[in-house]
């Protein structure tokens, strides 16, 4: 089993000087940012710091602007110029994934789900040529939609997204960030509702972030004993019928204790 990103940073495309310390954070992906974390007059200079740093590090994620911005062609450009590059599409909706699909082929795209059309769109959107996962962009989509993100407001939303990506055959989905910088026990209680919804990540807007991610995504102690008393069960069985703790281990069963395992680096 391969690993996923599970903590995903953004950083400042016009602050080259953050990048090196972005990946000494522990983030599993960083992503250089071309569009809400750089102002519009600074832009081209960011444009040009990742087109720069990338001159000895040939493979990252860029968020480029958005389809109808003023810098999209540009920052087109610039993917097309870096074959290592993948792309994280802001207000992705069915028409420009597929816009950025066609003129970048080979490149692996992130959908950033950020509109109510984009939702609407999932099915369509998710199945095009290289799309490899979806991430909810939930600030801007409940700008745009007018709920709340609070409690279980943008819960059915949520699933939706995981949905249509288990039913697309990509990658979980990645939820959108907390606003909390240094509050540790927000930012665990936001994981852990994202990983209880099938979510296999979170995008993370300050480095601090990204350790309460990571581990929040682990399997628990508890997770791990289970799974281990599930796999010596079936080893002491010799692949037949048994049972842990009172209850039949079938298939699902066995399949749910591997990954546990495996995301815990266990060999199975």
């Amino acid at each position: 089993m391969s690993r996923i990103a599970r903590s995903l940073l953004f950083v400042p495309g016009d602050r080259p000087e953050r990048f090196e310390k972005a990946i000494a954070s522990g983030a599993h992906e960083i992503v250089l940012d071309l569009e809400d974390a750089v102002a519009e007059d600074r832009k081209r200079e960011a444009r040009d710091a990742i087109a720069n740093w990338l001159s000895s590090r040939p493979n990252a994620t860029v968020r480029i602007n958005a389809a109808d911005s003023l810098w999209f062609e540009e920052d087109i450009k610039m993917i097309g110029e870096h074959p290592g590059l993948a792309v994280m599409l802001p207000k992705a909706d069915l028409e420009t994934t597929r816009e950025v699909s066609n003129r970048l082929d080979d490149r692996p795209i992130t959908a950033l789900i950020e509109t109510v059309r984009g939702v609407c769109e999932l099915r369509e959107l998710l199945a095009l040529r290289g799309v490899e996962r979806a991430a909810f962009g939930s600030l801007d989509f409940s700008v745009e939609s007018g709920i709340e993100d609070k409690g279980d407001a943008l819960t059915p939303v949520r699933i939706q997204i995981v949905m249509e990506s288990r039913y697309a055959g990509i990658m979980p989905p990645v939820d959108g960030v907390s606003l909390e910088l240094k509050d540790t026990d927000r930012i665990t209680t936001d994981t852990l509702r994202s990983r209880s919804l099938g979510y296999g990540g979170k995008l993370c807007i300050h480095p601090k972030q990204v350790v309460p991610v990571n581990e929040t995504f682990l399997p628990t102690s508890v997770e791990r004993e289970w799974a281990t008393k599930v796999m010596a069960a079936i080893e002491s069985s010799g692949g037949g019928a048994t049972s842990v703790d009172g209850k039949m281990v079938d298939k699902p069963v066995i399949e749910q204790a591997r990954r546990i395992l495996a995301e815990h680096g266990t060999r199975i």
